[in-house]
């Protein structure tokens, strides 16, 4: 399989999580945000829609959208699972995942922050006002939520879907100075992931277009 990736997109950081919780052999091919890179028609003829991430099978057909990846790498790999078996759970574990997918993250990804600084004049403690409104009403809602199934990670002591999605949002909140007193959970799970060499090695510091 081969992974495009920028290292410090957050969905892009996602499946990195998978693919290294699940022990699946990847390559990683950097495409720089930052460059333009996802613009070139050589991307573009990978994913259309010039995001990242898209993962690339070995029978060639290409995968885009994380949540989509994820859930086909939990089908096809059930090794190391990151979703419950039980129904009831699984459908939780995805409303968790979905609060930063849907709720949080399109709202604080770079496209609208660049659009509130070239169409509306936004300074930067303007974007970060922004940033830490969308953080704060998600991470307020998911903290309240880990107090019914949280232990060392997301769900219980093992890593699951929701630390897949926690880790890279906390990541960012971390990086724009979000303000985490309020969110002891979640910081304490973000601490425990960083124990693992697997989930240490998916994130951003670690990936070859860091540096």
């Amino acid at each position: 399989m081969e992974l495009f990736s920028y290292f410090r997109s957050s969905a892009a950081f996602r499946v990195r999580l998978a693919l290294n919780l699940k022990d699946i052999p990847h390559t990683i091919t950097p495409i720089s945000l930052i460059k333009g890179e996802e613009k070139s028609a050589e991307y573009l003829a990978v994913n259309p829609q010039g995001f990242v991430p898209a993962l690339r099978l070995d029978s060639g057909q290409v995968l885009t959208q994380s949540q989509a990846i994820i859930e086909y790498l939990e089908e096809t790999y059930p090794d190391k699972p990151l979703l419950a078996t039980d129904p009831i759970v699984r459908a939780e574990q995805r409303a968790f995942a979905a609060v930063i997918a849907c709720d949080i993250h399109p709202l604080n990804n770079t496209r609208v922050l660049n659009d509130l600084e070239q169409r509306f004049g936004a300074g930067k403690e303007q974007k970060e006002a922004w940033y830490r409104q969308w953080i704060q009403e998600g991470f307020d809602v998911l903290e309240a939520r880990l107090q019914n199934h949280a232990g060392r990670f997301a769900w219980g002591d093992t890593p699951s879907v929701g630390d897949v999605f926690l880790l890279p949002q906390t990541f960012n909140a971390l990086r724009f100075n979000v303000p985490m007193d309020a969110y002891p959970t979640i910081m304490a799970i973000y601490h425990h992931c960083l124990e693992l060499p697997e989930i240490v090695a998916a994130t951003p510091a670690q990936q070859a277009d860091a540096f």
